[in-house]
């Protein structure tokens, strides 16, 4: 039997926890798990997991939990990982950026790293940082959560999407073979829906039709998608949908076309206003981050769509609203966090204003 992959997994919330579990029960991988605030609970307890693909486990543990990423450089005892997997949010105005989060745990020409993490460009800083490792797009479509520390809650089947990030400097067969064995190994459980995707660019364009509108838009409002469509009488002009949602996903629809030639039928605007069933009272991940004064990732979601698009020449005006309202709630979480000081700001404004 082949030597099972070593898999560093940073980011244990409800999507890392389940993509570490589904990986350690297809028996091709073994996990070790990089935890934060939930690192006491689960060494204490392990995982209770609550999933629609694997069932109800109480006190599960991957491999391997640690509580700072493995510095493989600096311990010749460690071995070097096959995978690093990146499940965190991607929140590149807060430092530390992920470059420099998973930078001692990379192995140069070996380690392949995985982003399943939201947005456009994502992969542009890896590139740069670490130009002779392969860096594979994920996109998933799962739903869960950690409802508290170490409990997690799956209500949603993992579905998952893998392709190259392609690097014009690296083999592409190689990329490629990469991501189909992640898929491989990935799939071996045979109880979730994961597939080698080609074309990356078509299925992060498509989901950010929902992320870039539904996520910022919900987190601004203090709504959720059930309350801003129940908000919008069709025939009202200026609702919610009518002046924000519609709007703004036509905006990133547009930007698709211009910047990477991705064609996103216009049927699928009406899909994604649709998309969460209205009983279930969604609160997308932004407008939950923000309810718990927690960072948003919106350079990723909303500022990227904007500049791409606006630099191939598309009109985005209902985006680049959300964008400065996202930058607002961004400010006020940096001030909650104290890595802004408004009294000391305005002294030093005033002293430039002489």
């Amino acid at each position: 039997m082949a030597e099972k992959a070593r898999v560093l997994l940073i980011g244990s919330g409800g999507i890392g926890t389940m993509t570490a579990l589904n990986l350690e029960r297809g028996g091709h991988a073994v996990v070790t798990a990089v935890l934060r605030s939930n690192y006491t609970a689960v060494k204490e307890k392990g995982f209770t997991i609550d999933s629609c693909d694997h069932g109800k486990l109480d006190g599960w543990r991957p491999t391997e939990i640690l509580n700072k990423i493995p510095d493989v450089s600096a311990d010749s005892s460690i071995k070097p990982f096959d995978y690093i997997i990146c499940t965190t949010k991607n929140i590149p105005d807060v430092p530390p950026t992920l470059v420099d989060i998973i930078k001692p745990a990379v192995t140069p020409g070996h380690s392949v790293i995985v982003l399943i993490q939201n947005g456009l460009n994502i992969e542009k800083p890896l590139h740069k940082e670490f130009p002779t490792n392969i860096v594979l797009s994920g996109v998933s479509f799962m739903g869960a959560d950690e409802v508290k520390p170490g409990h997690i809650l799956e209500n949603d089947t993992d579905r998952l999407s893998v392709g190259p990030f392609f690097n014009p400097a690296l083999d592409i067969e190689a990329q490629v073979a990469a991501a189909e064995k992640f898929v491989r190994i990935y799939s071996a459980t045979g109880k979730v829906q994961c597939s080698y995707e080609r074309d990356v660019l078509f299925v992060r364009w498509r989901k950010l039709l929902y992320n870039a509108v539904w996520n910022p838009i919900c987190a601004i409002t203090e709504m959720d998608t059930t309350r801003l469509r129940l908000a919008s009488d069709e025939d009202d002009g200026s609702s919610p949908l009518n002046t924000l949602v519609r709007p703004a996903m036509n905006e990133v629809r547009a930007a698709a076309k211009a910047v990477a030639n991705v064609e996103l039928p216009e049927s699928l605007v009406e899909v994604m206003v649709d998309a969460d069933p209205l009983e279930i009272w969604c609160a997308p991940s932004m407008m939950q981050d923000t309810r718990k004064k927690r960072f948003i990732e919106y350079e990723y979601l909303v500022g990227e769509a904007l500049r791409a698009g606006e630099k191939a020449g598309v009109s985005m005006p209902t985006l680049r609203c959300i964008y400065g309202f996202c930058k607002a709630v961004q400010w006020r979480t940096k001030e909650y966090n104290g890595l802004v000081d408004p009294q000391k700001l305005m002294e030093e404004r005033k002293k430039l204003q002489g």
